[in-house]
């Protein structure tokens, strides 16, 4: 691995980030049309120290404020969705170990992280009644070890993992997760994601038979849902970050290919699409949902630092009611907007060795991990009549 860099503060951060996103954004298209996973991206991603930058100042981190973190993936997803995406359950699960961490787990796998190591994810699982069935089991040992055994789907980020938190439950029927080495006997990643967008996340299948987990690697997540806390707005907040940054991404892709590529209409009178008052108005539309969707975005992560600071029952209703708020515009954004390229751009954007369709996919796959109108439904229920949303994680 190479040599990480160490990243000191917000400013920093952000600036590392605009320079990846820019590197990144140069052989995305081919990325995707030939399904190459990115695994010297992902390299660069963790030299550049940006996986870093949640680690608490006590163990060497910046520790920088959500605002910041949701501002990095929106920066990668205008780049690249799918690498923006990959990265995003290594944060989560940064943010299970500050929560429910032992100090000694703390500074063990933070020290990891630091040193450029990634997570993954093993949480999904098909087939069962709900997303919340899940079926995987820990199991205690009588020396105190445990031995996990499960299938996982949609494992984002375990093919580039170096340890892959493993979503199961124990004896008790407690959640649990394990922090599983990628290389553990009895543990294989299967890449078998076929998506039609996000091509190159490797979401794909964790198989787990017999992985035996020291105790030490095993962290008690039920508790995490006691009480106040950010657990699902820190996850929902990533999630929306990467849908406005879909929208930015694909209504810049517009804007270069109606000034480089677009014919006007003949109707329109103008020498230049760019001149089509028609044009003009829908590009107008679409600005404004973009500036919507950040907006939101950046309230909303503005309202999980505020939550940080003052952690109540209250603060993190808020906080996580703003998320919603900010994830069901990024996502109608991220649709509309990767949509709305082809009818501003004209019949050649159609064509597939562009691949400008790649924002469209992205989009309407990324906002299908869990249903917008179920956060409308607890929006209006918190704005009606004050009902607190649900702590299980996903709001």
């Amino acid at each position: 691995m190479s040599a990480v860099t160490m990243i000191g503060s917000d400013d920093e951060a952000l600036a590392v980030a605009a320079e990846l996103a820019a590197e990144f954004r140069e052989e995305a298209t081919e990325r995707d049309a030939l399904r190459r996973l990115p695994h010297a991206e992902v390299e660069r991603l963790s030299a550049s120290g940006l996986l870093g930058v949640t680690v608490p100042e006590e163990f060497g981190g910046a520790d920088v404020r959500a605002e910041t973190l949701a501002e990095i993936f929106r920066l990668l997803a205008a780049a690249d969705a799918s690498l923006a995406q990959i990265p995003q359950s290594h944060f989560v699960y940064v943010s299970v170990l500050r929560r429910q961490g032992t100090r000694e787990q703390q500074k063990f796998f933070f020290g990891e992280v630091l040193g450029g190591r990634r997570f993954g994810n093993a949480q999904s699982e098909a087939g069962t009644k709900h997303v919340q069935d899940i079926r995987t089991r820990l199991v205690r040992r009588p020396d105190g070890t445990y031995v996990l055994d499960g299938l996982k789907h949609y494992s984002t980020g375990a093919l580039f993992a170096h340890w892959i938190p493993v979503l199961a439950r124990a004896g008790d029927d407690t959640l649990h997760v394990a922090y599983v080495p990628r290389d553990a006997p009895g543990l294989t990643v299967v890449d078998d994601w076929d998506g039609m967008g996000q091509r190159t996340t490797a979401s794909g299948t964790v198989r787990l038979e017999s992985v035996p987990v020291p105790a030490d690697r095993v962290l008690p997540h039920h508790l995490t849902f006691q009480g106040p806390q950010l657990h699902g707005a820190v996850a929902q907040l990533l999630h929306a970050a990467i849908d406005a940054g879909i929208a930015s991404g694909a209504l810049a892709e517009a804007v270069e290919f109606v000034h480089t590529k677009s014919r006007p209409w003949f109707e329109s009178g103008f020498d230049t699409a760019a001149e089509d008052p028609l044009l003009i108005q829908r590009f107008g539309e679409l600005a404004i949902r973009v500036r919507a969707a950040d907006a939101l975005l950046a309230a909303a992560a503005r309202s999980v630092d505020a939550a940080r600071a003052d952690l109540t029952d209250d603060s993190a209703a808020e906080a996580s009611i703003a998320v919603a708020a900010a994830k069901v515009t990024a996502a109608k954004a991220a649709v509309e907007v990767g949509s709305a390229l082809f009818e501003v751009s004209g019949t050649r954007a159609a064509l597939d060795s562009l691949g400008l369709h790649r924002h469209w996919r992205d989009a309407r796959t990324h906002t299908l991990h869990d249903p917008a109108r179920w956060k409308v439904q607890h929006i209006g229920r918190h704005v009606l009549n004050g009902t607190r949303p649900p702590r299980h994680g996903l709001l």
